[in-house]
């Protein structure tokens, strides 16, 4: 099966994967009211990630939220007006399930700046689906914790400002090595296709790069 099959990157860091389930990563700037998510996963609690309106376009009957501890509270109100099937409270270096999706969770933070402090538990996600592996890192820099992780695609943000500049993104692509690496959170809030392009320019032989999100 193709790595890419089923996904599409919908703007910023928002990202969409249809296979026998559909999942969404931080829905952000949703057209329309699709109602088809089964699962979403939240990176952390910021505008452009965790977006109230945009999980109530993308959800349905039946939906489960996975989201920071810290958010969970917030939610879980929704499951009991019945609009979610279920909120799922993560924190760093677990491991979980969904619907038959197996995940765990890995840290995502910022050094050196005041965006993302590593003291509120953000995460970043590793979706295990029809036998490969997926890497969402959320909205963080080049941690140590990366020469840990393991997958086959990674979607790292290039945009920096907030999270890693391009170089760095690349940096941990290689320490990473995906078969498959593709840039996000650019093109909306900050980071440009320029920066696409300058990832994909500084990744090791070996790495496929993949832009899904155009112009």
């Amino acid at each position: 099966m193709e790595l890419l099959k089923g996904f599409t990157h919908l703007s910023h860091a928002s990202l969409r994967m249809e296979r026998e389930k559909v999942i969404y990563i931080d829905p952000y700037k949703i057209e329309g009211t699709p109602g088809d998510a089964d699962i979403i996963f939240c990176t952390h609690d910021h505008f452009d990630h965790l977006s109230p309106k945009d999980i109530e376009k993308v959800k349905k009957n039946g939906t489960i939220l996975v989201v920071p501890e810290k958010n969970a509270k917030k939610f879980k109100k929704l499951v009991k007006k019945g609009t979610l099937h279920d909120v799922i409270g993560v924190e760093p270096f677990n491991e979980y399930e969904a619907l038959g999706i197996k995940f765990k969770t890995v840290p995502a933070y910022n050094i050196g700046k005041k965006f993302h402090p590593r003291k509120e538990n953000w995460v970043g996600y590793i979706l295990y689906v029809d036998g490969a592996s997926y890497y969402f890192a959320g909205d963080t820099d080049y941690i140590p914790e990366m020469e840990t992780i393991k997958a086959d695609v990674a979607f790292l943000p290039v945009g920096g400002t907030y999270t890693m500049n391009p170089e760095e993104a690349a940096k941990a692509a290689n320490i990473i090595k995906p078969k498959v690496a593709v840039p996000i959170h650019f093109g909306s809030v900050v980071g440009t296709r320029q920066d696409a392009d300058t990832f994909i320019g500084n990744l090791a032989e070996g790495i496929e790069a993949k832009i899904l999100l155009e112009g």
